[in-house]
C-alpha cells in the first residue's frame, strides 16, 4: 500500500498527515508498517492577528484605506507602503506576531462577515487552530513546505511579494485557474477532508476553515509583478505535491506557502437567523457570498538567510535552525489602525459601504451573472451587474458614485467611490 505522508509541526508535538487527514504521533509506526514512503517536513507555525483594517501596502500602495477589511498577521512594520527600495522590513520590524522571531513577513487575507436577514453584517471572529491555544486573535497558521520529493526549494528573497486569487471573481470556472484555494466545514477542529472552491452551504459545527495555497515556481529574475502573480506560476502539469515539473518561463522552485484560518462561525450556526430559502449566509469583506473570489496576499520579511536555512535543513519545528518565541510573546506583537473606523458589532454595512453582489438574503439561488441593488455606499440605488464595485478595468457595474465623489479604477481587480 502506498500512502502519500507527511509531518506537521506543531506544540507541543507534531501531527501526522496522511492522504490529508491529520493524525497524533501515536500512530507514526502503524504508517510506516503499512508502507507510507519516507516523510518529508514542512514548516509550520502561528502567526497571532496584528491588526485588522482596511489597509494594503500590496495593491494599494500609499492610500491610508483600501476598500476591503484586511486581517494580518506578522510583523510590526506593516504600514501604508512597504516598497523595498525605501524600506528593510526584516530590520524596521521590532517585533512579530509568529512563532519564529526571525520572520517580520507579513501575511493577510480578507475578512468573513456574517449578514442577517435585515442586511446587516456582523463580522465573524476567528479560532486558534490545533497546538496553537491563546493566540490572539485565533490569528493564521503559516505553512512553508520546501518539497514532497527532496527538491531543492529556493526561499524567497528580500523584496519579494505576491498575490493569490482574485476579489472580483464569483464564478468555478474564472476560480479554477487557482489551485487550491478552497474551504473545510470542520466537524471538528481536526477535519482535514471534504475541502470546496466554494463556500460551505450547510451550518458547520467547528467553525469554516480558509486554506489558502500560493504557487510554487518563480521566474527567477522579478521580486513583484505588476499584478502581484505574474512572476509566480503553478507546476506545468501535476501539483506541487506530486513533484509536477515548473514551466520553463518559471523554472525555479519555491517553498509552498499555506494559510490557514479558522472561522468560528458557531455563534450564527441558528438556522433561524440564515435566509429564509435556506443559503449560506456568510460574506467576504470585499462584498462576495460564493467564495470564488477568496485570495492572500504575502510580504516577504524573513531575516537574512533564516527562511532558506530552515529550507535546506527541511525540518519541522527546526529546533536549533531557527530561533522560537511563545504564543504569549507573539501576542505582546500588535497595531492600532492607521485609520480608525467600526468594524465590529452590528454594521449596516459591510466596512468601506462595499456592496454585497448577488441575490440578497431569502431572495432565491441566483447566480453569478444576476444583478442586485444596493443603497449602500455609492449614494442612492444602482444595479452592479456581476461583481463590480463601481466598474474597473475589464468589469461593468455600479458606475455612479456618490454626488462629489468619483470612481478610481485602481487595477484590473479593484475600482473604488472616492
Amino acid at each position: 500500500m502506498s500512502l502519500q505522508s507527511r509531518r506537521v509541526a506543531s506544540q507541543p508535538g507534531f501531527l501526522l498527515v496522511i492522504n490529508d487527514i491529520m493524525m497524533y504521533p501515536s500512530v507514526l509506526a502503524v504508517a510506516l508498517a503499512l508502507g507510507a514512503p519516507s516523510v518529508h517536513a514542512l514548516l509550520r507555525f502561528s502567526c497571532s492577528q496584528l491588526v485588522v483594517e482596511r489597509l494594503d501596502p500590496l495593491v494599494f500602495p500609499g492610500l491610508k484605506q483600501s476598500p476591503h477589511v484586511h486581517q494580518v498577521v506578522g510583523g510590526n512594520m506593516f504600514n501604508t507602503t512597504m516598497d523595498h527600495a525605501a524600506h528593510d522590513i526584516s530590520t524596521e520590524s521590532t517585533c512579530t506576531t509568529c512563532t519564529f522571531p526571525e520572520d517580520f513577513s507579513n501575511y493577510w487575507t480578507a475578512v468573513l462577515y456574517f449578514r442577517a436577514r435585515n442586511g446587516s453584517v456582523h463580522r465573524v471572529p476567528q479560532r486558534a487552530n490545533i497546538g496553537f491555544d491563546g493566540a490572539r486573535s485565533g490569528g493564521m497558521t503559516v505553512y512553508y513546505t520546501p518539497s514532497y520529493t527532496g527538491a531543492k526549494a529556493t526561499a524567497f528573497q528580500p523584496g519579494f511579494r505576491m498575490v493569490v486569487g482574485n476579489p472580483m471573481i464569483r464564478t468555478a470556472a474564472e476560480n479554477a485557474k487557482y489551485r487550491q484555494l478552497t474551504f473545510t466545514c470542520l466537524q471538528d477542529l481536526s477535519t482535514r477532508t471534504g475541502e470546496t472552491a466554494d463556500m460551505p452551504k450547510t451550518a458547520c459545527p467547528a467553525g469554516i476553515m480558509s486554506n489558502v495555497r500560493f504557487p510554487t515556481c518563480w521566474n527567477g529574475k522579478d521580486l513583484d509583478s505588476p499584478d502581484h502573480a505574474s512572476h509566480v506560476a503553478y507546476p506545468s502539469s501535476g501539483t506541487f505535491e506530486s513533484g509536477g515539473p515548473c514551466p520553463s518561463t518559471h523554472p525555479v522552485k519555491i517553498p509552498q506557502l499555506f494559510f490557514e484560518i479558522i472561522w468560528d462561525t458557531r455563534q450564527f450556526n441558528d438556522k433561524s437567523l440564515w435566509p429564509t430559502d435556506g443559503s449560506q449566509p456568510f460574506v467576504w469583506s470585499y462584498g462576495d457570498y460564493t467564495g470564488y473570489g477568496t485570495h492572500g496576499d504575502y510580504v516577504f520579511g524573513w531575516k537574512g538567510d533564516s527562511l532558506q536555512r530552515a529550507m535546506d535543513a527541511n525540518c519541522d519545528a527546526c529546533t536549533g535552525t531557527l530561533k522560537t518565541q511563545s504564543i504569549t510573546t507573539g501576542n505582546n506583537c500588535q497595531q492600532s489602525q492607521k485609520v480608525a473606523e467600526t468594524i465590529d458589532g452590528w454594521l449596516p454595512q459591510l466596512p468601506g459601504g462595499i456592496v454585497i453582489t448577488g441575490p440578497q438574503p431569502g431572495t432565491g439561488s441566483g447566480t453569478s451573472t444576476s444583478t442586485s441593488t444596493d443603497s449602500g455606499s455609492t449614494g442612492g440605488s444602482c444595479s452592479a451587474a456581476k461583481y463590480a464595485q463601481c466598474g474597473g478595468k475589464g468589469f461593468t457595474g455600479c458606475a455612479t458614485c456618490a454626488s462629489g465623489s468619483t470612481c478610481k479604477v485602481s487595477n484590473e481587480y479593484y475600482s473604488q467611490c472616492l
